[in-house]
């Protein structure tokens, strides 16, 4: 049997990280006997990072991978798709994985209403002595990282404006069909779904929670999207 190697359950949702989320979903919904199995530290996977696809030869990292070995096994996320619309789809994918999962780390980690949520739930396995002080030089890495990536430097007011327009993008695509490109969710719905629930997720009121939910459009895409391909 196929083993998902994930960050566990949080916030409502199957995992914390819209990457084993989304992993989560294409195993689903490519018809796989699967079963998952959550960690916390993953600095001995492959990559260091989740999720991890456990199969019968080798570990299999990041989530395009999987994705990869997965459509060699005979999935297909995109049937029905032109060739057009599947590049429509990749650009959605970017979109969300290289752009506004950022946004979302920097809402969480960034976030002094939303840090000792964190704490609490991803640093379970530091004894609770050192916990605060370890886990504070974690969440200054990330933070450092987020300002290197660029997303950092940003001010609040243009941080929003950027997701914006991130937003319109994607409401552009739903108001044309239930889900992004059909009327069936492929693998641009199991990218951007998740991070829209993850964003709206985020245990604090904060921008990027009230502007998801407060948006029927996106609001309802995000329940469709649970509903649709069940993963709890």
């Amino acid at each position: 049997m196929l083993t998902l190697l994930t960050y566990p359950s949080a916030f409502g949702l199957f995992s914390a990280s819209p990457f084993c989320v989304k992993t989560a979903l294409m195993l689903q919904h490519s018809g796989q006997v699967w079963q998952r199995s959550d960690m916390l530290d993953p600095r001995r996977m492959p990559h260091q990072k989740l999720p991890v696809l456990r199969t019968p030869e080798r570990l299999i990292p990041d989530s395009d991978l999987i994705r990869d070995w997965l459509e060699q096994k005979g999935a297909e996320f995109d049937q029905g798709l032109s060739d057009v619309e599947k590049a429509q789809s990749r650009a959605l994918v970017r979109m969300a994985e290289e752009h506004l999962y950022f946004h979302i780390v920097l809402d969480r980690w960034g976030n002094d209403e939303v840090w000792p949520i964190l704490r609490e739930t991803f640093f379970t396995g530091i004894p609770t002595l050192i916990r605060k002080p370890a886990s504070n030089a974690i969440r200054k890495s990330v933070l450092k990282g987020i300002r290197s990536q660029g997303i950092g430097r940003f001010s609040l007011p243009e941080r929003l404006d950027r997701v914006e327009r991130d937003l319109e993008a994607i409401s552009a695509h739903l108001w044309q069909s239930r889900f992004l490109l059909a009327d069936q969710p492929t693998s641009a719905d199991m990218s951007v779904g998740p991070m829209l629930a993850a964003m709206r997720a985020t245990p604090a009121d904060t921008p990027l929670t009230r502007r998801i939910k407060q948006d029927n459009l996106l609001n309802s895409y995000v329940d469709r999207m649970e509903q649709a391909i069940p993963i709890a």
